[in-house]
């Protein structure tokens, strides 16, 4: 198969496979004992330009959108650009999803050949159905045997570090994390991150967090905890109560970026940063914009795009509903920029 032939390629080129002079850096974070923080894979939210904002706050390693295994292999132009990233951005990991494991092993050639991230993690956690349905994602968990045939196809196929995002089962009768864990890491996977809600909790509920710990202590390699970190406080909670290697925050971070920096400064044992004001919060947003349109290059497409992301960063304001009507109609940024001074301009009023 021509995917065999590229991964024989490589081996040929390095003359070794898995066997690196100096440890990548992301294991190393891991490792130190400062707890490193994840900006987690998220469809339609963990974009290029948001992951470089979120590096700008604090974000130690990021990942990218959870991309299809089949769209990568047919060369699906949309797809592939979900895997473009700069060099600002590392160290970062490139998701990938998939339910065949000669098809995702092939897939995953083509990732390290094509864009050299500093890892590669494999989504055994999505809960949506249109994924589920195919079973990829947190599909892959009512079959272990799958999950680690993926895992030794993908690893046997590239020289990078493999990495797997599981959830704590595919349903409440069926959730056991640590058996998980342990198949995902016999089977090859160097990091393991735990979403501790199962799949048909989808998002709801709370993430339980002894599971985090239980997975902890059972491993060998470095675990990373994800679940209901919101706050500064609520990450430094996590590492507390699991003793986990690594932090991920997904859902925390929309509108949000910040929470980074607030997040470090607690598990450093600094003073948390109170919420930033009118203007920073307005700041971000247009920085992010900007981002956003140099990555798109279309400035209307990015603007539609990026409603969502105002809604979010305008969420809690005084008045914010009405000022969201407004954003969820701009096509451009000159648009936004003019309701926010509006809005920021009130606001100032308001309290002088």
């Amino acid at each position: 198969m021509e995917w065999r032939g590229k991964a024989a390629a490589i081996e040929q080129r390095s003359g070794f496979r898995y066997i690196q002079v100096m440890e990548p850096t992301f294991l190393s974070m891991l490792k130190s004992g400062r707890t490193p923080l994840y900006l987690a894979p998220q469809a339609g939210v963990s974009e290029s330009p948001f992951r470089r904002l979120c590096r700008g706050f604090g974000a130690d390693v990021v990942v990218s959108e959870f991309v299809s295994a089949e769209g990568i292999r047919r060369h699906d132009r949309r797809t592939h650009g979900y895997l473009q990233f700069d060099a600002a951005e590392r160290p970062i990991g490139i998701q990938i999803f998939g339910a065949d494991p000669a098809g995702m092993a092939e897939a995953a050639v083509l990732v390290e050949e094509l864009y050299r991230p500093d890892f590669l993690d494999i989504n055994f956690g999505c809960p949506v159905k249109k994924v589920v349905n195919r079973n990829g994602g947190s599909g892959c968990l009512r079959d272990l045997d799958l999950v680690q045939a993926i895992i030794r196809a993908v690893r046997g196929a590239i020289s990078i570090p493999v990495t797997v995002k599981i959830r704590s089962g595919w349903s409440e009768d069926s959730r056991n994390p640590v058996e998980i864990a342990r198949r995902c890491e016999d089977a090859g996977a160097e990091v393991l991150t735990l979403h501790a809600r199962s799949r048909t909790q989808m998002y709801s509920g709370v993430a339980n967090w002894d599971e985090i710990a239980a997975v902890v202590e059972a491993l060998s390699i470095p675990v990373i905890g994800n679940g209901d970190v919101w706050t500064g406080a609520d990450a430094l909670r996590m590492r507390e109560h699991t003793r986990c290697d690594g932090v991920m925050i997904a859902r925390g971070s929309h509108g949000a970026p910040w929470l980074f920096t607030q997040a470090r400064a607690a598990l450093d044992g600094l003073p948390v940063p109170a919420e930033p004001d009118v203007p920073e919060r307005f700041r971000v947003v247009r920085e992010h914009a900007r981002l956003a349109i140099a990555f798109e290059r279309d400035e209307e497409k990015a603007m539609i795009e990026f409603r969502k992301h105002l809604g979010w960063y305008t969420k809690g304001l005084p008045n914010g509903r009405l000022l969201r009507q407004e954003l969820f109609a701009v096509s451009t940024l000159a648009e936004a920029e003019v309701l926010l001074a509006a809005y920021q301009e009130e606001s100032l009023a308001v309290t002088a």
